[in-house]
């Protein structure tokens, strides 16, 4: 079992970016915040990441593994251990995203 994610956690990209989440439905909050789940939205600024000479900036993130047992309203909650891929504008990916703080009160699978 890991720790949840929720609107508040700090997840960034492999560049520095610092990821928000905008919840579909705030139907369950953990620490009084609403719980992320993979029908959310997670959006990337402040990635300065470059190929070549044109920006390849992250701007959004790709659950690959939410959680397998846990829910909310249907769709799967996204935990600490969850993987993700950050990708472009152009839906390239760009690197497994990173997470550093998130509650500690409420776990799942």
């Amino acid at each position: 079992m890991t720790n949840v994610l929720h609107v508040n956690a700090t997840v960034s990209c492999p560049h520095g970016g610092r990821a928000s989440y905008l919840p579909a439905s705030p139907r369950v909050n953990l620490s009084g915040r609403p719980a992320a789940t993979m029908a959310g939205t997670w959006l990337i600024a402040g990635c300065l990441f470059t190929v070549g000479t044109k920006p390849q900036p992250c701007v959004t993130i790709r659950w690959v593994t939410p959680a397998a047992r846990v829910t909310v309203g249907g769709a799967p909650v996204v935990t600490q251990a969850s993987t993700g891929l950050c990708l472009s504008a152009e839906q390239v990916p760009q690197g497994p995203l990173l997470v550093t703080v998130v509650q500690q009160r409420t776990k799942g699978v």
